[in-house]
């Protein structure tokens, strides 16, 4: 059964991108993808978006740049920052700020799902989320 919930990803590597999204529609949810903050941004899918993945290190605007927007304009998606590079500083006060979790690539499928999960039913902790 599917779940009409949104969760959009939004990474500038193409293949990770698309691997994301095949995981994240395994896990049985409705999946959009962009290539670039802007373009998340500028779509239909914004208002609906239940869930936010996005990388951290993007051209333009980073995904930590994306969620502060997102919350300055009054957006309140749950957010999972995934990234390529950990970084202890940058992903503690990502969460300090409000992400859901921050996680290092390649992710773990069942932490991203617990991660998933927790977004969509706040006041759930997740063990380790960095």
């Amino acid at each position: 059964m599917l779940n009409r919930t949104l969760i959009s990803i939004v990474d500038d590597d193409q293949p990770y991108r698309e691997s994301m999204r095949k995981l994240i529609m395994l896990l049985g949810y409705s999946v959009e993808a962009f290539p670039s903050a802007a373009d998340f941004l500028a779509s239909r899918h914004l208002p609906e978006t239940a869930c936010l993945v996005t990388d951290v290190n993007m051209p333009g605007m980073t995904g930590v740049e994306l969620h502060r927007h997102l919350v300055d304009a009054g957006y309140a998606i749950p957010t999972i920052l995934v990234t390529a590079y950990p970084d202890e500083i940058v992903g503690d006060r990502a969460l300090r700020d409000g992400v859901v979790c921050y996680l290092s690539k390649p992710v773990d499928d069942h932490h991203l799902e617990r991660c998933l999960r927790s977004a969509l039913r706040p006041g759930s902790p997740i063990k380790g989320n960095s």
